[in-house]
């Protein structure tokens, strides 16, 4: 299969690597042309996952234009907040219908849209199909080939059926699923609930803690993406539960990360400005509260998380405030 991969950070790379692996011939995009240009001397990308070496059947580029005429299936690996800009640059280049892969975990927080909603609006006509690829997938060990489970979602089952061989490996699994609008949530809303395990680390606190944030996070995460459309399985799956677990206790977790900071007393300005990653569960809190209100969804950690990030509460005031809410049956009837 030939595919291009949008977006040569950690994640895009790690995929580069993965589909290279299985055979696939890959034309990765770099937005630095430095970037492309050290990759295709030293075949490392030099910023992200540096110690990975990447095969000769990856070739990088610079050129939205070169990636965009190498393949109709397109993986769209960038932040969201760039998400739709990168798509408007792509559009006068397509001169035929594209499939998009997106593996960007994120809501557009001016409009609260989902990717596959911006990529329908933006591509219109150009677009033949949607996919999400999301799961516990940490890039820097699915590049190394640690054995890692994803899922794959698309309402065209001969898309996410094409995407699941091409990808698979005796390394890598890939489960597909019809649920796009329930992969897509679990994957963004899941990163608000792991700054949030950070926190509970920066602020000294063990395992109880942790535990019970896990549990009613991934709680409130379902109830929304369940409101939304979403499946109460996917939520239970690897996009839901899977990925949540990882990011709420693995230590390459970028949102558990900027969460034990600022649990340490760091300000949030100074965390994210000392990295070149991007921490999407910062950015999303603000489109999870939305939603959620907008919904009549109670999301309380969601809630305090957004307090602690754009308004500047104390994240011991936020976990007391959870701590001392009014009690109440785990489940409603």
């Amino acid at each position: 299969m030939r595919i291009s991969i949008i977006g040569a950070g950690s994640f895009g790379t790690a995929v580069a690597a993965v589909a290279a692996r299985c055979g696939n011939e890959i034309v990765l995009w770099a937005h630095d042309p430095s970037v492309a240009a050290e990759i295709g001397d030293t075949r490392h990308n030099p910023i992200y996952l540096p110690s990975i070496e990447l095969d000769e059947r990856v070739r990088a580029t610079s050129s939205l234009a070169e990636a965009v005429a190498f393949s109709d299936v397109l993986f769209m690996i960038v932040p969201s907040h760039h998400y739709r800009g990168v798509l408007a640059q792509m559009r006068p280049y397509l001169r035929r219908e594209v499939a998009i892969v997106s593996a960007t975990k994120g809501i557009e927080n001016d409009t609260l849209q989902r990717m596959s909603e911006v990529t329908a609006l933006e591509l219109g006509g150009s677009l033949r199909s949607f996919a999400v690829l999301s799961g516990p997938t940490f890039a820097l060990e699915m590049a190394r080939g640690d054995p890692t489970a994803a899922v794959i979602a698309s309402l065209d089952l001969e898309l996410a059926e094409e995407v699941q061989h091409a990808l698979s490996s005796p390394t890598f699994r890939i489960y597909n699923s019809s649920d796009v609008t329930g992969v897509e949530l679990a994957g963004s809303l899941k990163n608000v609930i792991a700054v949030a395990a950070g926190v509970i680390e920066g602020l000294g606190l063990g395992s109880n803690t942790t535990a019970a944030l896990i549990t009613r996070g991934l709680h409130e995460v379902t109830k929304l993406s369940v409101a939304l459309g979403g499946r109460v399985e996917t939520l239970a799956g690897l996009a839901g539960m899977g990925d949540l677990v990882l990011t709420c206790t693995g230590s390459l977790s970028r949102n558990r990360s900027v969460g034990v900071a600022l649990g340490k007393g760091k300000p949030l300005a100074e965390i994210l400005s000392e990295s070149r990653t991007v921490a999407e569960g910062v950015r999303t809190s603000k489109a999870a509260k939305e939603l959620a209100d907008r919904h009549g969804i109670e999301m309380p950690i969601t809630s305090e998380m957004y307090g602690v990030l754009h308004q500047g509460q104390s994240p011991r005031t936020a976990l007391q405030r959870l701590m001392t809410r009014s009690l109440k049956a785990e489940a409603a009837p």
